[in-house]
């Protein structure tokens, strides 16, 4: 089920081929460039592009938009397609791509050795590239860390009315309900997500930066967001931004048992990609232990390598054990979880 209005996605395909319209004489064929779609906003990616073709002397022809107009740009578009990568968010939506038939395996000795195995899909058909926890924040003076224990633990009854969700249209939170239904099953789930909706302290609306703003305002006490977003409240010059970390820590919920949900950006080489060798090396340079250091300290998210650098913003929230589900898990049951989602009443 997808969960996106139609008069949005047509007027996100629309923009897309606008912009490949007026971009389509940079996206030329020749052996010396790599023609790559991303649904990861330019400014978080083109600066790793820029040091891959200074490095290679291959030249990045970049297209950015949402996620699922691209992916169903790409399947329009067919063999014709110019793109060789594609840059998403999410095992939810590399899934899908997987599964659009839009992307190829591929053989690299180099990303199996450094990419652990739950971080890539198991057909070699995409790559983590960064990651990110989707875990609890909360006010610092009306929550203690020791109230705090699960995921499971925030449909209890002493959450009514102190807990900010974003909707279940959101990939985020159906990639969450995904891991949980592998880890305690579907009824188990469907119980969690009915009592934790029936705890917000209001209806399900805007995004992962919203949620944290909300809970440093009073609105709840609770919320749950990707770690990134609040990694760039903290390396904010803004004075609003100051004030909000003082008011709203994390947790890292699960940690005596599977762990805390982790999910990823990554890419996958196209299945027409015309410069295939030069995608390959693209991808090989992302996940480069330089490229890890770069998302980590510009982008505020963990690397996939255990060997790279970190950043002070990463440091600074502490160790603490990640579920190790295979990422192909959440885009699997995606479908299962968003109709749980839908039974459970979570707009």
């Amino acid at each position: 089920m997808n969960r996106f209005t139609i008069n949005s996605f047509t007027k996100n395909i629309i923009s897309i081929a606008v912009s490949c319209a007026v971009l389509a004489p940079s996206l030329a064929q020749a052996d010396g460039e790599v023609n790559v779609y991303s649904a990861r906003k330019e400014a978080l990616i083109k600066p790793l592009l820029d040091k891959f073709e200074a490095q290679s002397g291959v030249t990045v022809n970049l297209i950015t938009g949402k996620a699922d107009a691209l992916l169903q740009r790409l399947k329009i578009e067919g063999k014709a397609s110019p793109a060789d990568m594609f840059i998403t968010v999410d095992a939810g939506r590399l899934q899908r791509a997987k599964e659009a038939g839009v992307l190829q395996a591929i053989q690299s000795e180099r990303l199996n050795n450094a990419i652990p195995e739950n971080l890539r899909d198991a057909d070699n058909l995409w790559f983590g590239l960064s990651q990110r926890a989707r875990t609890i924040f909360f006010a610092k003076d009306k929550v203690k860390p020791s109230q705090l224990s699960t995921y499971e633990a925030l449909a209890e009854p002493q959450w009514k009315g102190k807990i900010c969700l974003r909707s279940s249209n959101n990939i985020y939170n159906q990639s969450l309900v995904a891991s949980m239904i592998d880890n305690i099953g579907n009824e188990a789930t469907l119980d969690w997500a009915t009592k934790l909706v029936k705890n917000a302290a209001k209806p399900p609306s805007g995004g992962d930066t919203d949620q944290i703003k909300a809970v440093a305002a009073g609105v709840c006490e609770v919320t749950l967001a990707n770690t990134y977003y609040f990694g760039r409240i903290m390396n904010s010059d803004k004075a609003s931004d100051k004030k909000l970390i003082e008011k709203v820590a994390l947790f890292w919920p699960n940690q005596q048992d599977r762990g805390v949900h982790m999910n990823v950006s990554g890419a996958g080489i196209t299945k027409h990609a015309r410069h295939k060798e030069n995608a390959i090396k693209l991808l090989e340079f992302m996940t480069s232990p330089e490229s890890q250091a770069w998302y980590a300290s510009v982008n505020s998210e963990f690397p996939v390598l255990k060997q790279a650098e970190t950043s002070p913003s990463l440091e600074s929230w502490g160790s603490f054990k990640a579920d190790s589900i295979a990422l192909n898990k959440l885009g699997e049951n995606n479908r299962a979880a968003v109709e749980l989602m839908d039974k459970a009443g979570w707009k």
